[in-house]
């Protein structure tokens, strides 16, 4: 077992110690090649431990994942665990905001945004906890400010779903309907 495995398996969810991964992630950068290999394995007590962890790199140092983000966008959507997808889902969010943010450097290219326009709907659609839902209507909101057919689809999901959903999905829902109708 090499060091990053054995940190991950110690990990607990408090904030500190998942930053602190991170942060040694963000200093030997040839581990986080290995912190996505981890975060995309089919063993559930280390997988969503690594997603934890790349999330926080992502929200520290988020041009860390652009060398490998065709290899991320093409494996969070096998994703199947809860405590994964939704870390899953801020970085997607992470990623279309950094695409749209004025004089950046890191920007997505059409198939990538083909992709994650089809992951973010298929959270929104499926069986998503509402902070992934919430991160997918965000991502879907920004990409069809660009790819107009986007909003014309979202907003009959969301005022579909809006009567079945909790307090907190209908609130971002409500938000994003708002800012679609302008």
């Amino acid at each position: 077992m090499n060091s990053l495995e054995t940190a991950l398996m110690a990990l607990k969810a408090y904030k500190k110690s998942r930053e602190d991964l991170a942060f040694f992630v963000m200093s030997n950068p040839k581990e986080f090649e290995k912190l996505l290999h981890f975060a995309f394995q089919h063993k559930k007590e280390i997988s969503y431990k690594a997603a934890w962890v790349l999330e926080m790199v992502c929200i520290y140092k988020l041009e860390m994942i652009y060398p490998q983000i065709d290899l991320f966008l093409k494996n969070i959507s096998k994703a199947t665990y809860d405590q994964s997808i939704r870390p899953f889902a801020k970085i997607c969010e992470l990623l279309v905001t950094a695409h749209y943010r004025k004089n950046t450097t890191l920007t997505l290219n059409t198939s990538q945004k083909e992709l994650v326009t089809t992951i973010c709907f298929d959270w929104l659609i499926g069986n998503q906890k509402v902070a992934c839902k919430a991160y997918a209507m965000q991502c879907l909101y920004l990409l069809g400010k660009e790819i107009h057919w986007i909003h014309s689809e979202l907003n009959p999901v969301l005022l579909n779903d809006f009567p079945k959903e909790s307090a907190a999905y209908k609130a971002r829902a409500r938000h994003i309907i708002r800012k679609i109708s302008g």
